[in-house]
């Protein structure tokens, strides 16, 4: 039987990659709910330090499989397990990268979108298909957009399902890197391998107010970064930085909480 989702994790990153290369990687129900699980399970553990998403078989995702007959399931019950799978992604405590080869369209473009970062190679093409399919947008797209490329040319890639290249994404601030096919591979371990050995919880709560932050104001934004401060000073991470850098030697980072234990003599 066909593992429709392989998970990988080596020196802290967690890879999951989409197997229906017959498919390009279209997701069906079984692979929605497969994702899920995966990214429930890599949200939980602790030892994941950083988290890439890509597919199988020269395509990152060519969206949900529309080849299978609509069962008579409500849509809205459908679309539950793909917004879950548009939270979890969004919402895990660590950095995440999209590896994109070949086509990402329609809600695979929104998942990689989804992730903090992504890497494409040049023959990656992109496309926001709904509107060929008379469906609007999903996993996130309509949240997404505005906030990547702006209002007007978030419509333009909506309304007219245009499909673009690496280079004219990369132009819009939909893709961070664009990557030679043979060379993705070793650069996406680099920057993971980068991302790992950062300070875990300082990553999270940098990731968090990033995210939140476009859509508060500068005062909830500062009340955050407080917040967010007293959190890793809680870590024996920022003093780890510190003396690693008296040192002048890389700074070994844990997310170990540092705060002292009250003992008896304190009570």
């Amino acid at each position: 039987m066909t593992v429709l989702l392989t998970s990988d994790t080596s020196d802290g990153v967690r890879t999951l990659t989409l197997n229906r290369p017959h498919r390009r990687n279209a997701i069906d129900a079984e692979l929605w709910e497969a994702l899920a699980a995966a990214l429930r399970e890599a949200g939980a553990d602790s030892s994941v330090r950083a988290l890439v998403l890509t597919g199988a078989g020269g395509a990152f995702c060519s969206g949900a499989d529309i080849s299978r007959p609509v069962t008579d399931r409500h849509p809205l019950h459908r679309m539950r397990t793909l917004s879950e799978v548009t939270l979890l992604l969004h919402e895990l405590p660590f950095p995440t990268i999209a590896k994109v080869t070949g086509v990402a369209v329609g809600a695979g473009w929104n998942l990689a979108l989804g992730c903090d970062l992504v890497v494409a190679t040049p023959e990656a093409r992109f496309s926001q298909i709904f509107a060929r399919r008379g469906l609007a947008l999903d996993c996130g797209g309509s949240w997404l957009l505005p906030k990547l490329v702006g209002l007007q040319q978030a419509k333009r890639l909506a309304l007219l399902a245009e499909t673009i290249d690496a280079e004219q994404a990369r132009a819009l601030n939909l893709v961070t890197w664009v990557v030679a096919a043979d060379r993705v591979d070793a650069f996406v371990d680099d920057l993971t391998a980068r991302l790992a050995s950062g300070a875990p919880v300082a990553l999270a709560q940098i990731k968090a107010l990033l995210d939140e932050g476009a859509d508060r104001t500068l005062r909830d934004a500062l009340a955050n970064e407080a917040r967010a401060q007293a959190v890793n000073f809680a870590t024996a991470d920022v003093w780890e930085a510190y003396t690693a850098f008296a040192d002048r030697r890389e700074p070994l980072f844990t997310g170990r909480w540092a705060v002292p234990r009250r003992t008896e003599k304190d009570t």
